[in-house]
């Protein structure tokens, strides 16, 4: 089977037989015996744990999953998804919110409008980046690009990737709060398409800004929930030591927000994550977008809207 790239303590197992593999391979090599009956056994044992192992993750496993330093962030997907993209800059108020990126983009022949949150791959860039946590300017340009995309016509896909929105004293002071709010309001009357995938982290208000859609997904291995489950256990128990059961009783994973009809669908991750293999990653979330852009694209603008609204007002609904 494929090698995967182990790199948490829950995938101990998956190591040790790899180093199991290696070591016989290495005594085949010096003794000149046949150990391909050894290996076949070892080969389809690993390919047995490691299809147990991800498919029963927990969900602090799931949110470690989501932050793999590998793993596709949104101008890797934009790379790999788009034929061309054209990024465009500045709310035309305050400056350029480097934590969301957006512009249009060509995807199968069609102009979409492609929003998203980049948190940055090194040091450096995080700086530059602020880990992904946008400031209120960032949600006035991505509601600028949304405006402009309604006004032309073109779908919007937003790609979520956040620890949450900036909680700087400065990001209040220019409405953090109004801005997302306004985005919410914004994004459920837009009169174009609005497909929104969950990347990575899907953490508070800072995902919900630009999570307003007609079609919300989750990738397989990614969470989507208020509050990260560290800041829960440090409000709840004032330690950070509980972070596995505050992930277990927020219900953050992709299969707890599709059975509570959060969201409209799993998007499957390659064997091990979306940093096992980023190219087949893409052309899954691509096959899925082109889909939907066709499937939107046949409803009438006022039954999309009407549709839109109706699915967000229906979450949250308690029968006694």
């Amino acid at each position: 089977m494929q090698q995967i790239k182990t790199s948490f303590d829950f995938e101990k197992p998956i190591a040790d037989l790899v180093q199991q593999m290696e070591k016989v391979k290495q005594v085949a090599e010096k003794t000149k015996v046949d150990m391909s009956a050894t290996l076949d056994e070892l080969d389809g044992k690993l390919e047995e744990t490691t299809q147990n192992l991800y498919n029963n993750l927990t969900g602090w496993q799931k949110v470690q999953m989501s932050r793999h330093p590998d793993r596709p962030q949104t101008l890797d997907y934009i790379n790999m998804i788009c034929d061309d993209f054209i990024e465009l800059h500045g709310d035309r108020t305050v400056k350029d919110d480097k934590a969301i990126i957006g512009g249009f983009a060509t995807i199968n022949g069609q102009t979409v409008m492609v929003i998203g949150h980049q948190k940055g791959k090194n040091t450096k860039e995080r700086q530059y980046r602020n880990f992904g946590m946008a400031n209120p300017e960032g949600y006035r340009k991505a509601l600028r690009l949304m405006r402009l995309a309604e006004k032309f016509n073109k779908p919007v896909i937003s790609f979520i990737d956040t620890m949450g929105a900036y909680p700087g004293l400065e990001a209040e002071e220019r409405g953090q709060g109004e801005a997302i709010a306004r985005n919410l309001l914004e994004m459920s009357i837009l009169r174009v398409p609005i497909i929104c995938v969950v990347v990575g982290e899907g953490a508070s208000g800072g995902a919900l800004g630009i999570g307003i859609g007609d079609k919300v997904y989750m990738l397989e291995h990614t969470w989507y929930s208020v509050i990260s489950p560290e800041s829960c256990s440090s409000i709840l128990w004032r330690s950070w030591d509980f972070k596995e059961k505050a992930a277990a009783c927020l219900k953050l994973t992709s299969d707890d927000m599709f059975g509570n009809k959060l969201i409209d669908g799993i998007i499957p991750e390659p064997l091990g994550g979306a940093h096992q293999d980023p190219e087949l990653m893409g052309q899954t979330l691509k096959d899925y977008i082109i889909k939907d852009l066709t499937a939107l694209g046949k409803i009438k603008t006022d039954k999309l809207i009407e549709q839109r609204i109706d699915k967000f007002c229906a979450m949250g609904v308690v029968n006694e």
